[in-house]
């Protein structure tokens, strides 16, 4: 998790520091003689995994204010008083991991970790929280309070998974039935109205010809997803041939969403086990029969 802090104080500096020794990130002296908060914060918002506030409250909250989208994609912001004493969570707390860190942080300076979330002060199962432990992408975030809501009131909710899941089962949390009871769904394929839970698991393997534009694979990525009906959020990485290394398009594209991308020679893509479509045409070009399957 890449953190940056920010300071007012020299106590606080030396607070930013000491945090910083166990959980590495810029850090930076705000007000007299230091950064502009706003421009820091509109940097940082962008870049960081979590931001962290040695100060007041009210600063953090009127600095992060203009920046503040969605729980899905604002990153982990936390509030310490240069003294150490507490330790405030007030963004993200759990699917950008902001409780979790104000915990750590916490421990680091014998503060008291201020955790305002109902499911945690209920001991109730947060399905953000667990989506994030499992590497999950939450695609609907605004129906993460529907399920939260139920348990709080005490009520039962329903999930369905195209995986076996494992380990001590929450209270009031049991498989579904029939998968349109499902509160929420883990799956690659979401088609319901529940809370889907998207492992990003995915590989997409791509082959082009020689000058392919990166909106032409993006067009062409949309398609297979839609044909397909699997969820984008799935992919996690790209693979190629070797050839398409230097492919400005396939690197444009990646780029775009983040995806880190492999590529194989064609000896190793004839060595992948399994059953691929054959083309003569890919194989007089590249040495092997298939490249999109093969290497994915």
């Amino acid at each position: 998790m890449s953190c940056a802090y920010i300071a007012f104080t020299e106590t606080g500096l030396k607070l930013a520091e000491r945090l910083a020794f166990s959980h590495p990130g810029s850090i930076s002296r705000g007000g007299k003689n230091g950064v502009k908060l706003s421009e820091w914060t509109a940097e940082n918002f962008q870049k960081s995994d979590a931001l962290i506030f040695i100060g007041a409250v009210g600063i953090a909250v009127r600095a992060i204010a203009p920046h503040c989208k969605s729980k899905a994609t604002d990153p982990a912001v936390i509030v310490l008083d240069e003294r150490g004493r507490f330790s405030i969570p007030i963004l993200s707390g759990h699917l950008g991991g902001a409780n979790d860190l104000a915990k750590k942080l916490a421990s680091i300076c014998g503060a008291v970790p201020v955790i305002t979330t109902a499911t945690d002060i209920e001991g109730v199962f947060a399905v953000d929280e667990w989506a994030k432990a499992q590497n999950c992408h939450v695609l609907e975030p605004g129906r993460i309070k529907t399920v939260s809501s139920t348990l709080l009131a005490g009520k039962v909710v329903y999930y369905d998974s195209q995986w076996k899941i494992t380990g001590t089962q929450p209270k009031n949390v049991f498989p579904a039935d029939e998968n349109h009871q499902a509160d929420f769904s883990v799956t690659l394929y979401p088609q319901s109205d529940a809370l889907h839970l998207v492992p990003k698991i995915c590989v997409l393997g791509v082959g082009c010809k020689r000058g392919t534009s990166a909106e032409h694979i993006e067009a062409t990525f949309k398609q297979f997803c839609k044909k397909t009906g699997c969820a984008p959020q799935s992919i996690c990485a790209c693979a190629s041939i070797d050839l398409k290394k230097d492919e400005p398009g396939l690197l444009e594209f990646c780029q775009n969403h983040d995806f880190n991308i492999r590529f194989y020679t064609a000896e190793e893509l004839k060595k992948t086990s399994g059953e691929f479509t054959s083309s003569s045409f890919v194989q007089q070009i590249t040495g092997v029969d298939n490249v999109c399957a093969r290497a994915a």
